[in-house]
């Protein structure tokens, strides 16, 4: 009965976001909201704050509807996938929605592969702050922003679509690490 619930608002999200296109509203070199928040990384609670995480480099923060739903587990492969390529770029990935802690203890285990860590929203703070909420919906629009060591934002898309999330994201930081680049 949960997962016929779970695919049954998967799909209402999906059509109202394709009839609702929805763009991110912080735009490139507005100030990133700070925030705080549990988050899991293999199964293993712990807080996950924006400001401490700048302190090692860019993050990129990407929204997603809901854990365990067909787009979000394909982008949550996707992201996992690519780690290496964010850790050689000196990025971190973190991942947000507004499932619970436990829920995402499970997701960032079978889907995110323990790769990076996935943040729980469930009172839609943290998807306000960035406008990555869906319209007339209190699920998450799929929004991803990168976020230079300043907390200024360097790049963000918005898509339903989780494909490209991944690959925008890495020639952003590309982009941005080449100009940034030490002597």
């Amino acid at each position: 009965m949960k997962k016929s619930f779970v695919a049954m608002a998967a799909a209402l999200v999906w059509a109202i976001a394709i009839s609702h296109p929805a763009q991110a509203a912080l735009a490139v070199g507005a100030s990133a909201p700070d925030f705080s928040t549990q988050a899991s990384l293999g199964g293993k609670v712990s807080t996950f704050a924006l400001h401490d995480a700048l302190k090692h480099g860019p993050v990129v923060l990407y929204f997603y509807p809901a854990a365990f739903t067909e787009g979000c587990t394909i982008e949550a492969h996707e992201f996992a996938d690519a780690t290496d390529r964010y850790k050689a770029l000196g990025a971190q990935v973190i991942g947000v929605s507004h499932d619970d802690i436990a829920t995402l203890n499970k997701f960032s285990v079978s889907e995110c592969r323990s790769k990076f860590a996935v943040a729980a929203d469930p009172d839609r703070s943290i998807m306000t702050a960035y406008d990555a909420t869906l319209p007339l919906m209190k699920f998450a629009n799929r929004v991803s922003y990168v976020i230079a060591p300043d907390g200024s934002i360097i790049y963000s898309y918005t898509s339903m679509a989780p494909e490209k999330h991944v690959e925008n994201t890495l020639n952003a930081l590309q982009l941005w690490t080449a100009q940034h680049k030490k002597p």
